[in-house]
């Protein structure tokens, strides 16, 4: 089982900061889906699923998280 999403910074495993708002549910899949802002450039709103956004990512260094908490603001 899959531990609750903590409201707070987060960095991309690419390096840039993002701030999670909040977590929902799709009204007809109740896929849930977490709802989050880049803390750069034009502070952009971005949509994800949330198994995609805890999910590890193979990169040259290897596998490691797509997102990382720097921040808890607040947690579920």
């Amino acid at each position: 089982m899959q531990k609750p999403l903590i409201k707070g910074i987060y960095r991309h495993y690419k390096g840039n900061l993002y701030q999670v708002i909040e977590v929902a549910k799709h009204c007809d899949t109740e896929e849930v889906f977490v709802l989050y802002r880049a803390l750069y450039s034009d502070y952009g709103l971005w949509l994800r699923p949330v198994a995609d956004f805890c999910a590890q990512v193979e990169t040259a260094a290897g596998r490691q998280p797509r997102f990382v908490l720097e921040t808890a603001l607040e947690s579920y």
